[in-house]
């Protein structure tokens, strides 16, 4: 992430609208389980929440001050913070019940990667274990934040076939136009 959209993620504003809106639109009628991967928590405003919705969260993060921050904040307790690139996971198979990703995938520097972090996500996953989270959408406003940072936007379209592709099934994407889409996938 480029200055400015770390400045944004960190701050007290970003978790707030985390708080109040992303993560309820977001998981609204989904049950996680117990042992949740999160994929790319950046900053930590969605960790924060969650860990205190499940019992055992691990944070994928391929940035290594982020991960090492969040590392240090949650050094007890139930987090447990990975620098690791998501698209190959150490992780092994059938590790848990949910995974999530808030507004991450768009910084995955391309489609083929995309598709091999949703695959890899399924591998992680137990048999019926859902995969929920939401993307942006186009915008000015979002485009001038990614100035100098990666931006491949996820066409909400083509994304069912994509995590069809990936080994789920039970897939269903809505628009909450004009900033995001939200998803929800199960393992099949």
């Amino acid at each position: 992430m480029n200055r400015l959209h770390r400045w944004l993620c960190g701050s007290a504003r970003w978790k707030s609208t985390v708080e109040s809106h992303i993560l309820p639109w977001t998981l609204e009628g989904v049950d996680l389980g117990q042992d949740v991967l999160e994929v790319g928590p950046g900053p930590g405003a969605s960790t924060e929440i969650l860990r205190g919705r499940v019992k055992h969260l691990t944070c994928v993060e391929t940035d290594a001050s982020l991960a090492d921050a969040l590392r240090q904040r949650y050094a007890s307790g139930n987090v447990r913070v990975l620098h690791e690139d998501a698209t190959s996971m150490s992780l092994r198979d059938g590790s848990f019940d949910g995974a999530v990703c808030f507004s991450m995938l768009h910084h995955v520097p391309s489609a083929a990667l995309q598709d091999r972090l949703l695959s890899e996500v399924c591998r992680t996953l137990r048999p019926g274990g859902v995969f929920a989270g939401t993307d942006s959408l186009y915008s000015l406003p979002l485009r001038l934040l990614h100035v100098g940072d990666t931006m491949i936007l996820v066409d909400p379209a083509q994304f069912p076939a994509r995590l069809e592709a990936a080994g789920f099934g039970d897939i269903h994407v809505e628009l909450k136009e004009p900033y995001a889409f939200r998803f929800r996938a199960r393992k099949i």
